[in-house]
């Protein structure tokens, strides 16, 4: 006679552990690679704008001097008298300021970023392209900064113009350039060249960043980046030349 014998189960039923809850990295959006692009080309954006209008002012300079220091009057008085005295020039330089140092900390942070994430150099060399515009980003953003500085000074503030401070702006911008300054008129047009050379480059990365640029659009859109670059350096060059060269005086 055979007796049978139940056996229990085997295993006893397994409880899936819970999942922790994730945690937000404080900063969200800002603190990933995608949003200090973004914020690279609004900020980007905001500079270009600003370069257009500031050359377009500075072109006025060929219409006369009466004419230049009308234009830099305005830019003091316009919204009076419902707003202050420089209410709207003092509203677009905190805007600028900020763009700049927004800008400048998006690029550090994400060359650091790409910096831990390739802790061994490449055994093989970067292509000539890549690294032509690593160097003009990277060293034209430090030259464009040094130069702002010395703008500044010189046409803005007075400091290191012959005119000084308490001139006419047309006056300091003349005096700031005449040919036995010619030296200012060189660091200038080297200047001014690397800023198109960083603006045609970071024109098309941020085309790039927000998602216009696709097969179909990449050779109008490298064309735009171009076309900005080359009227913004011709347009910022020149009254200087112009003024070295005696055609304006």
């Amino acid at each position: 006679m055979t007796a049978t014998i139940e056996r229990g189960a085997a295993t006893a039923p397994v409880t899936a552990p819970k999942k922790a809850p994730t945690r937000k990295k404080p900063g969200g959006f800002l603190r990933s690679s995608n949003g200090k692009k973004v914020v690279m080309a609004v900020t980007g954006a905001v500079m270009v704008l600003f370069l257009l209008g500031h050359m377009l002012g500075n072109l006025k300079i060929f219409l006369g001097r009466d004419s230049f220091n009308e234009y830099a009057h305005a830019l003091r008085t316009l919204l009076e008298p419902i707003a202050p005295y420089r209410t709207l020039l003092t509203i677009v330089e905190i805007v600028l300021v900020a763009s700049v140092v927004l800008h400048m900390w998006a690029a550090i942070s994400l060359s650091r970023r790409a910096g831990k994430a390739r802790p061994v150099k490449y055994v093989a060399k970067k292509s000539q392209a890549n690294g032509y515009a690593t160097h003009i980003m990277r060293w034209g953003g430090l030259t464009i900064a040094l130069f702002v500085v010395w703008h500044l000074l010189d046409l803005t503030f007075g400091v290191v113009n012959p005119k000084g401070f308490d001139a006419a702006p047309a006056d300091r911008m003349v005096a700031g350039f005449e040919p036995s300054r010619w030296w200012v008129t060189l660091i200038y047009f080297v200047a001014v060249v690397m800023v198109g050379l960083h603006l045609r480059h970071g024109i098309w990365s941020s085309f790039q960043t927000l998602g216009w640029a696709n097969r179909d659009r990449n050779k109008v859109l490298r064309a735009t980046a171009g076309l900005v670059s080359i009227v913004l350096v011709v347009g910022f060059l020149a009254p200087p030349l112009a003024i070295t060269f005696g055609v304006v005086k």
